[in-house]
């Protein structure tokens, strides 16, 4: 499997990057299309909206997020089928996963980079 790497979207975009996929459900505050560099959007690989606002990016809620939102992945079929997309995606060489989130240890993203490389 190629390297997955994430990085916040208001990063710059380094040819190292390989294949750039958005996974958050909402486009990022203040950042045009263009300077995004974005080759994939997959809002349904992102949690739930209802996951997300409980969660609220609470450190002490994290273990519990990070559960329910391995049980979306698994469960449901959207979120499965993006995952495919994304291994599918890896075959081809290094992928990177963009989010707007500030906190960089206590995220979905991380989740989901763990849960592919595992999957």
């Amino acid at each position: 499997m190629a390297e997955l790497k994430m990085k916040r979207v208001y990063e710059d975009v380094e040819d190292n990057d390989g294949f750039r996929i958005l996974v958050d459900r909402l486009w990022p505050r203040g950042v045009k299309k263009e300077k995004a560099h974005v080759d994939l959007w997959l809002k349904d690989i992102a949690p739930s909206p209802n996951l997300r606002k409980w969660f609220a990016h609470d450190p002490d809620k994290f273990n519990d997020f990070k559960a329910r939102y391995i049980e979306e992945l698994k469960t449901e079929p959207e979120k499965q089928k993006a995952v495919d997309q994304v291994k599918d995606q890896l075959k081809n060489g290094t992928v990177t996963f963009v989010y707007a989130a500030k906190d960089e240890t206590y995220n979905h993203v991380r989740v989901l980079k763990d849960y592919i490389k595992e999957y």
